[in-house]
């Protein structure tokens, strides 16, 4: 089925229609949930501007239901063979069932807006997923951080040995990149969160549509007005939001290399259970960290997407093109893929082993050279200059005598970790998701009674 066949003499060539189509079925099972949210938001509207009667409704509002609730949410959903995407299916669905009937939903609506708005329902629901595993990704690492942090560990610039470090002012390093993450993710989630729905094609309807109405049953904070930059929000939006995944992803990627590192025989900072890493067919020695290797290859493909997007959008000319279908083949599955990413390096990081007594190495006495300078400088009142000349001489002549401790206090140092501040840091930016608002309109789609008020002709849920 293809709801823009005119039944005309002239078939549809299947060569074109396996090339254009490709793998679009398949990944629009994943809008399915969208797709009805938007048509019951959509027909509610019509109801309210009169191209819907009551009973009309009723019968389609309650099959819409059926269909989310008894076949969606319980993967008994398919797309038939034939038919060509989400939203053919779904009016198929409705129109073998109810008749002429499900043929009326899509008064008002192209499949242009259509799948714009599945794909930012889509968005909200996925952002909400990952905000929350890799909170609790971020709340891991904070307690690691407070277990391991009397637990000195080497600093290194231009991989050489330069300052103490410790394992709790790693973690937290960490868990502060989180923060600045989640401030990419809150800004990319407020440009979704507009609707699009009515500007049809590209150019609106000369059907009364009210867009203000879709906008408050679909809990969106307010309109896309413009119905052409509505349709050129198509690209820059994927963009935008792939990018705010791919810092996160960066993150990932940075702190799976560390391990890579710390887990080498050459530094020996940390290791795992022998059951969650890997050997070699020949070298019985071998302990490889291919999971970490795993995630840095995966986030570091994800940090390519927003390039991809901006290469297939950037020359297109305002209005819709079919260039749009590829960057959907590649941006959907990235929102799975980072959610795994998080959950493995969670699964990982709570059977680390940290080794205790890294700096006792006497490999690692230089690390301590700048406190010998600032033992000078507070001690015996040396300007930090002949103080750095001093050390230097002392460790060019081989008589430098290091005192293996570290003396930091000020804010976000060895000594003073500054944990709790970060933490609410983060609890700060998630507030200003209301991922709630969401959970309540999807719940009063799918779930309540509607009613409408005869004066003003709104909906009444109860």
């Amino acid at each position: 089925m293809k709801i823009w066949d005119k039944k005309t003499n002239c078939s549809f060539n299947k060569k074109i229609e396996n090339f254009t189509s490709d793998k679009d079925s398949k990944i629009d099972l994943l809008l399915a949930p969208h797709d009805v949210i938007g048509t019951i938001a959509h027909v509610i509207m019509l109801k309210s501007i009169g191209l819907l009667n009551k009973k009309d409704l009723k019968i389609l509002i309650y099959e819409l239901r059926n269909i989310y609730v008894n076949e969606i949410l319980k993967n008994n959903f398919k797309i038939n063979e034939g038919i060509e995407d989400i939203h053919s299916q779904i009016e198929f669905l409705l129109t073998n069932r109810l008749g002429e009937v499900g043929k009326k939903i899509h008064s008002g609506r192209s499949r242009n807006d259509q799948i714009l708005l599945d794909l930012k329902l889509f968005i909200r629901t996925e952002i909400k997923e990952i905000v929350s595993i890799s909170y609790s990704f971020f709340d891991l690492l904070l307690r690691l951080s407070e277990q391991y942090k009397n637990i000195l560990m080497p600093g290194y610039t231009h991989y050489q040995i330069a300052m103490p470090s410790s394992f709790g002012l790693w973690f937290a390093a960490y868990a502060e990149s989180l923060i600045d993450d989640f401030l990419l993710i809150r800004t990319a989630y407020r440009i979704v969160n507009k609707n699009p729905l009515g500007s049809a094609a590209g150019y609106g309807s000369s059907l009364p549509l009210n867009r203000k109405m879709t906008t408050y049953l679909l809990g969106f904070d307010d309109l896309n007005y413009n119905v052409v930059y509505a349709q050129m929000a198509r690209g820059k939006m994927e963009r935008i939001v792939s990018e705010s995944i791919a810092s996160l992803a960066r993150t990932l990627s940075k702190m799976a290399q560390d391990i890579c590192l710390y887990l080498s025989k050459n530094f020996n900072f940390i290791s795992f259970p022998d059951s969650l890493t890997t050997g070699s067919s020949i070298m019985p020695h071998k302990k490889n960290p291919d999971v970490f290797e795993m995630i840095r290859a995966k986030c570091n493909r994800m940090t390519s997407l927003p390039n991809e997007i901006s290469l297939i959008s950037s020359n297109l000319c305002s209005g819709y093109h079919r260039d749009f279908q590829i960057i959907k083949e590649r941006f959907i599955p990235i929102f799975e893929e980072i959610k795994k990413c998080f959950s493995m390096f969670k699964y990982m990081l709570n059977h680390i082993i940290v080794k205790k007594d890294i700096i006792q190495e006497d490999k690692y006495e230089y690390l301590f050279s700048v406190e010998a300078v600032n033992k000078l400088v507070i001690e015996e009142g040396y300007s930090f200059r002949e103080a750095y000349k001093k050390v230097g001489k002392d460790i060019q002549n081989g008589c430098f005598k290091p005192f293996k401790k570290s003396f930091y206090s000020h804010e976000g140092s060895i000594g003073n970790l500054c944990n709790t501040q970060i933490k609410n840091l983060m609890q700060n930016v998630i507030k200003e998701f209301d991922f709630d608002k969401i959970e309540k309109v999807i719940k009063r789609l799918i779930y309540s009674q509607i009613n409408f008020d005869a004066s003003s002709k709104n909906p009444i849920f109860f």
